[in-house]
């Protein structure tokens, strides 16, 4: 019983990058915010046409930040090399305002963002962290 109740404790842990405490229907209609530069996407199958100046957003609830086949700025790629994951926390603070929390997790001053947009408004950025972790695949 004991086994069966850490084992059960371990999957919940390890579960918890893809948990969101936000709404997803209303991330779903926030993300229009978003959509005119990021597009969700799986292969062939589009779940949000969108703009191609941001990256593609399906599969970022626990990927490495600044890693992928788009052309990240050097400050995001830098964070990317510390092995940084997204999650819900980091998220919201990023989109909040990307260019000071790339100074904050650098330390340095001249870190710049290709991401000029400020989602400040922590409940719709957690909202949207739960529409992307409902259309992106189980990590």
């Amino acid at each position: 019983m004991k086994i069966a109740a850490i084992a059960a404790m371990t999957t919940a842990l390890l579960a918890a990058p893809a948990f969101a405490e936000g709404d997803a229907a209303e991330g779903e209609k926030e993300f229009k915010k978003c959509k005119s530069c990021h597009m969700i996407v799986d292969g062939d199958n589009t779940i949000v046409k969108g703009g191609k100046t941001g990256p593609n957003l399906f599969g970022l609830p626990g990927r490495v930040a600044g890693v992928g086949d788009f052309r990240y700025g050097n400050s995001l790629a830098a964070v990317g090399e510390t092995g940084l994951a997204w999650d819900e926390a980091e998220f919201v603070a990023y989109v909040a305002d990307p260019k000071a929390w790339l100074k904050e997790k650098l330390d340095d001053s001249s870190a710049k963002s290709k991401m000029s947009f400020k989602l400040r408004d922590a409940d719709d950025a957690a909202n949207i962290w739960a529409y992307l972790v409902s259309v992106s695949p189980e990590s």
